[in-house]
């Protein structure tokens, strides 16, 4: 565990951090000890998939598609029209 004197030092640490050196525990005299974890932002978004995927950019239009055609429910409706039998 290390010992952190500076926000600088602090700062340093975490720049350092990648998927390999995710975690890191450490205590601020003073203050207690942290443990500090890297969650690392997935960069890819909807539309860049759908645009690699041409079978995910289908369905995600005919999904838009019958929804501007009130052919989509909510989640509470969805749950609504399940019972126990659909899921045996």
């Amino acid at each position: 565990m290390g010992k952190i004197k500076s926000s600088e030092e602090l700062m340093d640490h975490i720049s350092n951090m990648n998927s390999d050196n995710s975690v890191f525990q450490f205590s601020i005299p003073g203050k207690g000890k942290f443990t500090l974890v890297l969650q690392e932002e997935d960069k890819q978004t909807i539309k860049s998939e759908a645009e690699e995927n041409t079978e995910l950019e289908r369905m995600l239009k005919e999904s838009q598609e019958q929804y501007e055609n009130g052919r989509g429910m909510s989640s509470e409706e969805l749950i609504k029209s399940m019972s126990k039998k659909d899921f045996i």
